[in-house]
């Protein structure tokens, strides 16, 4: 019930740890030979004192090909051994590695996958013992699906036939990868109440309201009523609302929602984004590229929207995947509009009657005036 990272920075600090003092033992040791090394899922619950004391080397998630790399050439061969079934000869076709990393795993590493594999294993076991499994017979994904029930995950596809008004595709980086969050946006008669939805943090509710109001401040340029805030509420939401979702990267992804919203074009629908904004427009740099890149891929996208910055974070995504992805790389929401939306801004407002004053906003002397 200690502090562990109390004692960890004098451990890990070289001008202090050459005359450690264990309290348990009440010996001094000489530490400062010694090369720690300590790992974390993610980096933000290090304290920053610790994390002075140490160099961070991130390393990104693997590749669904890496995966299944790791899978054939590994962790199949360890788990067929260790539940003795070499001489049932099993295998699995690369298909059914590839149905449980996508329908029975969400991991960034392959822990998961090992337990999935050693979980067919075992229920093979049991058939090669009741006589039910022919040897040299080969899993297929088919079968996996038999062996290992429902699938739990369903992959994310570009399913949407058309591109729609105020629907977004975002990318966001999570523990397990990266993952697309589709941002939507609607609007209401109202009086110019912003609704966020979607279990979304601070930093991504800040965002929605940066996003909002560089919207509104170049209103005329889009051709947009300067007053539609008066007239209307606006509803962000971004599905998957039991996630609790936050970060400022996805800050262009709801400006270009609001904009299509507002001015009736439609979003492309094989664009994905990321990037955070600013209140004139500037989109600056966001972390996690690679697995957003990946997330992507997977999802069927063709062009990627990047901050102009993040040009050097390219290096990390495979060649076979960055061949197959336009990347464009933007400084500028003005940019950003031109890339996603399927086509230019007309020059039209939007239009509609104001609504009904209350008496509590009536002027006391004089004719309502709209």
């Amino acid at each position: 019930r200690g502090d562990p990272s109390s004692a960890l920075l004098e451990v890990l600090d070289p001008e202090q740890n050459h005359t450690f003092l264990d309290h348990y033992l009440d010996t001094e040791f000489d530490l400062s030979d010694v090369m720690f090394i300590a790992t974390a899922n993610v980096i933000h619950t290090v304290p920053p004192a610790l994390r002075d004391r140490m160099e961070t080397i991130r390393i990104a998630g693997y590749t669904l090909d890496e995966k299944m790399a790791i899978a054939q050439k590994y962790l199949v061969p360890k788990q067929v051994k260790a539940h003795g079934l070499k001489r049932a000869r099993v295998s699995f076709e690369d298909a059914a590695v590839a149905e449980i990393i996508e329908r029975y795993t969400r991991e960034a590493g392959v822990r998961s996958l090992e337990r999935e594999i050693a979980s067919i294993c075992r229920k093979v076991a049991r058939q090669v013992v009741a006589g039910g499994w022919k040897p040299g017979e080969t899993l297929s994904a088919a079968r996996v699906v038999e062996l290992l029930g429902v699938p739990r995950y369903h992959p994310q596809r570009e399913d949407r036939k058309a591109p729609e008004v105020g629907v977004a595709t975002g990318l966001a980086w999570t523990e397990v990868g990266g993952e697309i969050l589709t941002t939507e946006a609607t609007m209401m008669r109202g009086r110019g109440r912003l609704t966020l939805t979607g279990q979304l943090g601070e930093v991504m509710q800040e965002s929605a309201q940066a996003a909002l109001s560089y919207i509104r401040s170049r209103a005329e340029t889009f051709g947009i009523d300067p007053q539609f805030h008066r007239r209307f509420d606006l509803h962000v939401h971004v599905p998957e609302g039991a996630i609790p979702k936050d970060g400022p990267s996805a800050g262009i992804t709801m400006a270009v929602a609001l904009a299509s919203l507002l001015t009736g074009v439609p979003v492309r629908r094989d664009v994905a984004m990321t990037g955070e904004i600013t209140l004139r427009g500037k989109v600056l740099p966001i972390g996690g590229v690679k697995e957003k890149v990946l997330a992507a891929y997977r999802f069927g996208t063709t062009t990627v929207i990047l901050p102009r910055e993040n040009e050097k974070d390219l290096a990390e995504i495979p060649e076979d995947i960055s061949k197959r992805l336009a990347f464009r790389l933007v400084e500028n929401m003005d940019e950003v509009l031109e890339i996603a939306l399927v086509g230019p801004i007309p020059a039209t407002v939007i239009r509609g009657e104001e609504p009904a004053a209350t008496e509590s906003e009536r002027p006391e002397e004089g004719p309502l005036t709209h």
